[in-house]
């Protein structure tokens, strides 16, 4: 249930949907198998089995946008399209060129794609109407984009916007480093990355090891920037921040796996459980980071 990956988008918060409004929206795109000639397909699914498009608890509703993706390697299609173009030239006399060959090279992904094995993914999508919050659960950019393409095909308008901060998170977590101090409810651990700014890019990593203040100074004068601490907030959650503010590897700390553990629950409910004991420690954490990086940025 615990998202591992989250991409932080702010709703506009005059913004607000029905569990109904919002099953209403994403059934006009729910998914469905691709045909034989087509390379992926995209769609809602439920995100949970045997249960709607939309599973609502408490102002939280959760959904999931399904990527089915055929695979056909490049290596494939070109070992058969060399075979065809042999054929060819022992037909013709002659190698085919440029142009022929990329006609040979087309036709054989029209023969391969109906053979091709697919496979797909889910990504879950968290939406927050009490707090207005979007949360992807994607490591991905390319992830994001497309839930949020599908979102705004399913949903017009759909007033979504990227979270802006006051204080970038490299320059706050640089500060912290520098100072050895997080801030108020968290605490630094042990993986971390520094970045110089300048167009060589290098960079130093701290992988389960502490770094030293004065290291920190040294790569700090030398124009380097901290791009990815990782961090725990309130003794419960551990993740790890980047420089454009995604937060990655999420993880319940056993405080929070305690209680859970120790609780009777059927199916259905134990998903509810798992989502409300989620929904409201990443709710207080995802509060917590923006605070501690100056607030929300005001746009204009």
């Amino acid at each position: 249930m615990w998202f591992k990956n989250l991409k932080v988008f702010r709703l506009a918060p005059t913004w607000s949907s029905t569990t109904d409004e919002l099953q209403t929206a994403l059934e006009k795109h729910a998914f469905q198998p691709g045909n034989s000639q087509e390379m992926q397909s995209l769609g809602w699914v439920p995100p949970r089995e045997n249960g709607g498009l939309v599973h609502t608890l408490d102002g939280q509703h959760l959904i999931s946008l399904r990527a089915d993706k055929k695979l056909l390697p490049t290596t494939v299609i070109n070992q058969v399209a060399r075979a065809k173009a042999q054929d060819i030239e022992e037909q013709q006399g002659y190698k085919p060129g440029r142009k022929q060959m990329k006609e040979i090279k087309e036709q054989v992904i029209d023969e391969l794609t109906p053979k091709a094995f697919s496979i797909y993914r889910d990504t879950r999508v968290w939406i927050d109407t009490r707090n207005h919050w979007l949360v992807v659960d994607a490591a991905a950019a390319a992830k994001s984009d497309e839930v949020m393409g599908m979102l705004a095909k399913a949903i017009d308008p759909f007033p979504v916007n990227l979270l802006h901060v006051e204080i970038s998170p490299a320059s706050a977590m640089t500060s912290w480093l520098i100072g050895d101090q997080a801030p108020a409810g968290f605490t630094i651990d042990q993986d971390t990355e520094l970045r110089s700014t300048s167009e060589t890019r290098a960079a130093v990593r701290y992988v389960r090891q502490s770094i030293d203040i004065a290291d920190v100074q040294k790569h700090v004068q030398a124009g380097k920037q901290c791009t990815r601490l990782a961090l725990t907030w309130a003794d419960r959650v551990s993740f790890v921040l980047t420089e454009g503010l995604d937060i990655k590897r999420v993880t319940p700390l056993d405080v929070l796996r305690e209680g859970q553990e120790n609780a009777s629950h059927n199916d259905d409910e134990q998903f509810d459980s798992d989502m409300a004991l989620m929904t409201g420690e990443l709710t207080q954490l995802i509060s917590a980071l923006v605070e501690a990086l100056g607030g929300e940025k005001k746009t204009v």
